[in-house]
């Protein structure tokens, strides 16, 4: 399990995992956080994720960015064991940093802008048609049209891309071939939904009628790891 991972377009390690990782309890590491909260927030803001309910108490964890790490390095004891793991962090960072460099390049390529214009285009075509359609299943009833809207969305990715990580816009971390996959999905979409409308079609079946044409184009096309794909490219 990697312990670094993009938060919000940042390389970012959360207190959990570095807890167990420092064999430490996690209340422990976030208690010496918040002792030297002011030396922390000296390097970034400091980032707060909920963690998944185990079915006990709700619980929150630092997400802490590499100076913030380095920092409570240096308030832990070592020992063998915990001087590996954090060398195994920095290198975790310096991964991303390098990753994220070798990205921009790739984005700075004049067939990706190009690419990408078109993508935009594409996006805000099929944007347009899925809030057609929310008003369009609103008046036959729906009550929770708006699921539709961003289900699709959360539908094309799942589908089509492996993603580790958290990212604001999907599509700035994806390669020239991911961005040509998504279009050609999105316009599968805008016509499913374009024709189930125009043939009056209940919502919940055109729904489920897009929903089938992009699971047939997934199989047919199969998924790609977002950013690897993108450094990969030559």
């Amino acid at each position: 399990m990697k312990e670094v991972e993009i938060v919000d377009g940042e390389a970012r390690t959360g207190t959990f995992l570095l807890a167990q990782g420092l064999e430490r309890e996690h209340q422990i590491v976030k208690k010496l956080i918040d002792k030297y909260q002011s030396k922390f927030e000296n390097f970034s803001t400091l980032k707060v994720r909920k963690l998944k309910s185990t079915g006990g108490r709700a619980a929150n964890e630092y997400l802490l960015d590499e100076d913030q790490f380095m920092f409570l390095g240096t308030l832990l004891k070592n020992t063998n064991k915990i001087v590996d793991f954090k060398f195994n962090i920095i290198m975790q960072f310096k991964k991303l940093r390098l990753d994220y460099a070798r990205l921009q390049k790739h984005k700075a390529l004049p067939e990706y802008k190009e690419i990408r214009d078109a993508d935009k285009i594409v996006r805000k075509q099929t944007t347009d048609m899925m809030k057609q359609f929310v008003d369009y299943a609103k008046e036959q009833g729906s009550s929770n049209a708006n699921f539709y809207y961003q289900n699709i969305s959360k539908m094309l990715n799942g589908m089509l891309f492996i993603v580790e990580g958290k990212f604001k816009n999907l599509r700035e971390v994806m390669s020239i071939q991911q961005l040509m996959t998504i279009s050609s999905a999105e316009q599968i979409v805008d016509k499913g939904l374009q024709a189930g409308m125009s043939h009056k079609k209940y919502y919940k079946e055109i729904y489920k009628d897009v929903k089938e044409r992009v699971e047939t184009f997934a199989e047919l096309h199969g998924k790609s790891e977002v950013i690897q794909k993108a450094l990969d490219y030559k």
